[in-house]
């Protein structure tokens, strides 16, 4: 038997169908990608409170995480997570001299609630 050669209709669907399913990838490409983005965020916010919570409660300092963010919001030292989790890391003393900070402002408040 001889080869026949099909036309150019199955060749154009055959096309068609593969333009088809690369705009679908792109299409879910872009739709992971902008999901992800907001996901990592959400992602390194919560690895920075680890990193923080991890060293609040060692050595002298017994301190829970949410009262140490707001005692530093209150007392307006602009640190955000990521900074004190770097701080937290790189040298833990720095968060203790931060703690120590904060206890030194509450005393000297009592004690002048207390006159």
């Amino acid at each position: 038997m001889t080869r026949v050669k099909r036309g150019y209709i199955a060749r154009r669907r055959r096309k068609n169908s593969l333009t088809r399913n690369i705009t679908q990838q792109k299409i879910r490409a872009l739709v992971s990608a902008h999901r992800d983005r907001d996901r990592q965020k959400s992602d390194f916010r919560r690895l920075w409170i680890t990193r923080i919570n991890a060293v609040i409660p060692e050595k002298e300092v017994y301190y829970n995480y949410s009262k140490f963010i707001h005692d530093l919001y209150k007392r307006h030292l602009l640190l955000n997570h990521k900074i004190l989790a770097q701080i937290a890391i790189l040298n833990r003393n720095y968060i203790y001299m931060i703690y120590n900070e904060i206890i030194k402002n509450e005393d000297s408040k009592e004690y002048l609630e207390m006159i």
